[in-house]
């Protein structure tokens, strides 16, 4: 069933129950061309949506041994940002505008998905691949991981997400505006100083995913909408004020409260069995 979720560039797989792994293999370097974003962000998309996949953690990890992603494919970098033939500067400016919108839109889907989704990253990440795993709810890298937010060396301010993110997930705002300013290459080590991944596993590709599938198989057994409700009240914490976040906090628990998974839990704890929590999706009649 996972499989159908695939992509030529994007593998779905479903290595446990409810947990799904997301491996980006587009040969050699995993760099996004058009294409490739916007199927990425399909697939987080359908995933969210679909009664066929109950989803209940999710890794992203790159399927290609030496390297997380190049980020942008140089070469399709002139269509990204083409003006569409438009002479006027503010005709282009506009397109442009769209354009870049919908290019945050899609790397952003793992945000908005319910479930939430560990980046397990190793090799390199450059570019793009920071702006992809500052939306994730978890990051976790391998010692041989390095990192780079390049977009100032081509010549603009990075613009799908790292400088939105970063002040707001790291807690070292000095060095996240070197980085950031300096485009310079950084360790597993410094980004775990900066506070961007949690987690540095020994080893590389397969230990750092090893490592990301153990913890989404214990975040899957959780009641999922514990779950969602922690995912989305995290979020909105993030980005409002602390007086914001209850009056929020006790509109959604007023509704989630009733929910039946609570019972679930505590009878399946009394009866020292697995719980059995229902879909969030509902399953097509």
């Amino acid at each position: 069933m996972a499989d159908s979720f695939s992509t030529p560039w994007i593998k779905v797989s479903e290595p446990h129950p409810h947990v799904y792994l997301i491996e980006l293999q587009r040969k050699p370097a995993n760099a996004f061309s058009e294409e490739f974003w916007v199927s990425y962000g399909k697939v987080f998309d359908d995933l969210r949506s679909s009664p066929k996949a109950d989803v209940r953690c999710a890794v992203l990890s790159s399927g290609l041994d030496r390297i997380f992603t190049a980020g942008l494919d140089i070469k399709s970098a002139g269509n990204i940002l083409a003006t569409d033939g438009h002479a006027d500067p503010a005709r282009a400016a506009h397109y442009l505008h769209d354009h870049i919108r919908a290019f945050q839109a899609a790397i952003r889907t793992p945000e908005r998905c319910h479930f939430p989704v560990i980046a397990a990253m190793h090799g390199h990440v450059i570019g793009l691949g920071v702006d992809m795993s500052s939306m994730c709810d978890v990051r976790y890298a391998a010692a041989d991981a390095s990192f780079s937010i390049k977009e100032v060396d081509i010549g603009l301010a990075a613009d799908i997400g790292t400088l939105a993110y970063l002040p707001k997930i790291t807690g070292n705002q000095s060095l996240a505006r070197e980085l950031a300013l300096s485009g310079r290459t950084f360790s597993a080590q410094e980004a775990q100083q900066l506070g961007f991944v949690s987690r540095i596993v020994p080893g590389s590709r397969a230990e750092v995913i090893t490592a990301a599938l153990d913890l989404a198989k214990g975040i899957a057994a959780k009641p999922p909408i514990a779950v969602a409700g922690t995912k989305r009240l995290l979020n909105h914490a993030r980005d409002n004020s602390v007086d914001a976040s209850l009056d929020y906090t006790v509109v959604w628990n007023s509704a989630m409260l009733q929910t039946k998974d609570i019972p679930e839990s505590l009878t399946a704890r009394q009866e020292k069995r697995v719980p059995q929590f229902a879909p969030l999706n509902k399953p097509k009649l």
